[in-house]
C-alpha cells in the first residue's frame, strides 16, 4: 500500500482520466439512447397506457430488474458501504426481512391492485373508502417521491463531486435536466428496459472492487480479522429496546414493514408491477427481487468491510478528504483503481445512471398519479387518451424541476441511506397502514381512514423532526487518525481538538477509540426525548400500527361496514393467503362476511366500479378463489347466445 499514492497518504484526491470521461459519458449515453429508441419506436401509439405502464405486456425478467434497480442503486451503493464503515454488521439482518417483503407484495398487497385494473394506486381507495381519501393518499406520496428523488438526486452528484472536482451543484442540475428529457422520450418501456442495464452495471461495478479491494488489503479474510478488532462485526444485538438503532429485531421486523410499504404499496414500484401480462408473471417478478436484493445488499455490505479495512488508519471524513461518509466508496474507488483509466468512471456511471432509472420512474409515477387522481377527476374527465399521453410527459418535466430545487433540502438530511429509509417511515408506512386498513378490515369506513392516517402523519412527522433536531448518538463504532500524514492532537483542557496541515477540528467523542457502540449513553432526563429516539426502522411499523389502531377506534364509534355489502376485490383474504391448505369450515368464518368464493354477490354501482368491470379491454386478471389464484377473465354479463333473438333493441 505504501508504494501508491492512496488519498490519506499524499492528502489529495486522485481524479478522473480522460477515458474515465470517455467510459463515464459512453455509458451515459448508451441509456439515453435506449429512450431515444423507445421513443422513436413508440411514436405512433400515444396512449397512456403504452406510456405509464408499457402497454400492459412485459416480461417478467425486465419488470424485475426494473424493481431491482429503483429503490437499491445509489442509495445502496453509496450508503450501505458507508454503515459498515460507521456501525457494524447488524445491518446484515435486513437481508432476511426481504423474505417477508415479497410475500406481502405479491401475495397480499399486489393481487388487489392488479385485479381491479388500475393505474394508479390511489384509485382503490375511492373504490373503498371516498375520493377524498384517494385525493389524500395521492398528496402523500407525491410528497414523499419528489423528496426521496431529490436525495436520490443529491446522492450521485455528491459522489461525482468527490471523486472529479466538478461543481456538485453544476451535476445535480445536469443529471436532473438529463433525467427530465430521458423520461419524456422514452416512457415506462424505456425505464424498464434501462434499468435492466443499470442492474448488470452496479452488479459488475461493486464487484471490481470488492476484488480489487481485497487484493490491496491482503485478502478479504485479512479485512474480516481487522473489522472484528475494531468493534465492526457484530451479530448478536437482540436487544428489544426500540432505541437501539439496529437491532435484529428492528431489522427484521421493521424493515419488513419499511420495505413492504415500498414494493407493496408505493406508486413507483406497483406501477412497474402492473406493466406485466398477468398476475403471475407480476409475482414472479417481485420474487425475483428476493435473491437481487440480497445480492446487492450482501456485495455493499462486505465492500464496507473491506473499505474500512483500507482506512482504518485514517478516517477521510474526519481528516477532511471528504465532506460526508457518503463519499468514502467513490474515494475507495479511486484510490485502489484510479491507476486503471476508464475503470472509475465506469464505476460512477453505474451509480449516476441507476439514479436515473430511479429519477424517471419516480417522475413516471408522479405524472400517472397526477392525470388519474387529479386531471381525470376534477378537471377534465372526459380527457382524450392523446392528450393525456402528451400531459404525462409534461408533468414529468414539471416534478423535475420541482425535484431539482428540493435537492438542497436533500443535503442536510445527513447520511443518505438513513434519511432515504426515515422518509418512507414517516410518508410511506401511514400510506401502507391506510391500504392495509383498507384491505385488511373490511369493517373499516372513511372516518377511520381519515383519522388513522391524519394521526399516524403528525405521530411520525413530530417523531422524525424532534429526532433531526435532538440528534440522539447513534453510538458510531471507533476510528483512528494515526495514520493520516501532519496531524497532532491537543487538549485545552475541556476540548480535544485534531489539527493537521493548515486545518483543526473538534474530535467528536462518540468516534473516540475507547467508545464502544453497546455502551452508549441514553438521556432518560426528559421522557419526550426519550421518544426521539425510536429506531429509524421502527417506523414503518409504528406508523402502520397507528392508522389500524386509530382508524378501528374511530370506525366503531361512527358506524362500521358491513363486510357483505364490499366488494370482495376490494378484500385481501389474508387467512387464505397464509393457510391455503385449511378445510373451507375453518377459512369461511375467517373471511368475516366478505364473499371470496364464485361470483360476487355484491355489484357495485358504475361510480364504485373498479375500473376492470369498466373497461373489458384492459385484459385478463387473476381473482382470488377460495385462496388460489386461478387465471380467469373478468366477463361482462352478456345474454346467452340461444337468448340473443329476444333481446329487442329500441
Amino acid at each position: 500500500m505504501e508504494d501508491k499514492s492512496y488519498s490519506f497518504v499524499t492528502g489529495r484526491k486522485n481524479t478522473f482520466h480522460v477515458l474515465d470521461y470517455v467510459f463515464f459519458i459512453g455509458t451515459l449515453v448508451v441509456s439515453l439512447l435506449i429512450g431515444i429508441f423507445f421513443g422513436y419506436r413508440g411514436r405512433t401509439k400515444h396512449s397512456t397506457k403504452e406510456v405509464l405502464l408499457a402497454g400492459g405486456k412485459m416480461h417478467f425478467i425486465p419488470v424485475s430488474m426494473s424493481l431491482l434497480a429503483s429503490f437499491m442503486s445509489a442509495i445502496t451503493l453509496l450508503g450501505t458501504p458507508a454503515e459498515m464503515y460507521n456501525f457494524t454488521t447488524m445491518y446484515w439482518y435486513i437481508g432476511i426481512s426481504y423474505f417477508f417483503v415479497m410475500f406481502m407484495a405479491a401475495h397480499i398487497y399486489l393481487p388487489v391492485f392488479y385485479n381491479l385494473g388500475v393505474t394508479s394506486v390511489y384509485e382503490y381507495l375511492e373504490h373503498r373508502f371516498s375520493k377524498g381519501v384517494r385525493t389524500a393518499g395521492m398528496c402523500i406520496f407525491s410528497l414523499q417521491m419528489m423528496i426521496y428523488m431529490s436525495i436520490v438526486l443529491y446522492g450521485p452528484s455528491l459522489a461525482l463531486n468527490a471523486v472529479t472536482g466538478l461543481s456538485l451543484w453544476g451535476a445535480v442540475a445536469s443529471v436532473g435536466i438529463v433525467c427530465m428529457i430521458y423520461t419524456a422520450l422514452g416512457g415506462m418501456k424505456a425505464v424498464l428496459w434501462t434499468d435492466s442495464f443499470q442492474v448488470v452495471m452496479m452488479i459488475t461495478g461493486v464487484l471490481a472492487t470488492l476484488i480489487q479491494g481485497s487484493i490491496e488489503v491482503g485478502g478479504f479474510a485479512k479485512a474480516w480479522e481487522i473489522a472484528a478488532d475494531n468493534e465492526r462485526v457484530w451479530f448478536t444485538d437482540f436487544r428489544v429496546d426500540p432505541s437501539v438503532r439496529h437491532s435484529a429485531w428492528a431489522l427484521v421486523i421493521g424493515g419488513s414493514f419499511l420495505w413492504v410499504s415500498v414494493y407493496g404499496t408505493n406508486q413507483a414500484q406497483v406501477q412497474r408491477a402492473l406493466t406485466c401480462k398477468s398476475l403471475r408473471d407480476a409475482k414472479i417478478a417481485l420474487w425475483l427481487n428476493f435473491p437481487g436484493l440480497c445480492i446487492i445488499l450482501y456485495l455493499c455490505c462486505l465492500v464496507g468491510i473491506v473499505l474500512y479495512a483500507f482506512y482504518r488508519h485514517c478516517d477521510p471524513v474526519t481528516y477532511g478528504l471528504i465532506m460526508a461518509s457518503d463519499q468514502l466508496y467513490p474515494l475507495f474507488v479511486m484510490d485502489i483503481m484510479g491507476h486503471v483509466p476508464g475503470v472509475p468512471g465506469l464505476f460512477v456511471a453505474s451509480i449516476f445512471s441507476g439514479s436515473l432509472s430511479t429519477l424517471s420512474s419516480g417522475l413516471n409515477s408522479l405524472s400517472a398519479v397526477l392525470l388519474q387522481d387529479v386531471v381525470k377527476v376534477y378537471i377534465a374527465p372526459d380527457i382524450t387518451d392523446q392528450r393525456a399521453a402528451l400531459l404525462t410527459k409534461v408533468f414529468a418535466v414539471m416534478f423535475g424541476i420541482i425535484c431539482l430545487s428540493l435537492t438542497y433540502v436533500a443535503s442536510l438530511l445527513g447520511g443518505i441511506l438513513q434519511a432515504a429509509l426515515a422518509i418512507f417511515g414517516m410518508l410511506g408506512a401511514p400510506m401502507l397502514g391506510l391500504f392495509t386498513l383498507g384491505m385488511l378490515f373490511p369493517w373499516a369506513n372513511k372516518w377511520g381512514a381519515y383519522s388513522g392516517l391524519a394521526t399516524s402523519l403528525i405521530m411520525m412527522f413530530w417523531i422524525g423532526i424532534g429526532a433531526y433536531v435532538t440528534k440522539p448518538d447513534l453510538g458510531k463504532a471507533p476510528i483512528s487518525l494515526a495514520g493520516c500524514p501532519n496531524f497532532t492532537v491537543f487538549s485545552n483542557g475541556t476540548d480535544t481538538y485534531v489539527e493537521y496541515a493548515n486545518y483543526s477540528m473538534l474530535y467528536n467523542s462518540t468516534i473516540d477509540m475507547t467508545t464502544s457502540i453497546a455502551d452508549s449513553p441514553v438521556d432518560d432526563s426528559n421522557p419526550v426525548d426519550k421518544l426521539y429516539t425510536l429506531s429509524y426502522v421502527w417506523y414503518s411499523f409504528t406508523a402502520v400500527l397507528i392508522v389500524v389502531f386509530v382508524g378501528m377506534i374511530v370506525t366503531m364509534i361512527t358506524g362500521k361496514k358491513d363486510p357483505k355489502t364490499i366488494d370482495a376485490r376490494l378484500i385481501c383474504p389474508v387467512f387464505d393467503v397464509i393457510f391455503p391448505y385449511l378445510p373451507e369450515k375453518i377459512l369461511k368464518p375467517l373471511r368475516f362476511g366478505v364473499n371470496h368464493k364464485g361470483k360476487y354477490d355484491i355489484k357495485p354501482t358504475p361510480s364504485e366500479m373498479p375500473l376492470k368491470d369498466k373497461n373489458p379491454s384492459v385484459g385478463n386478471t387473476d381473482q382470488l378463489v377460495n385462496g388460489i389464484d386461478t387465471e380467469m377473465e373478468i366477463m361482462i354479463q352478456k345474454p346467452d347466445e340461444k337468448e340473443k333473438d329476444d333481446v329487442k333493441f329500441v
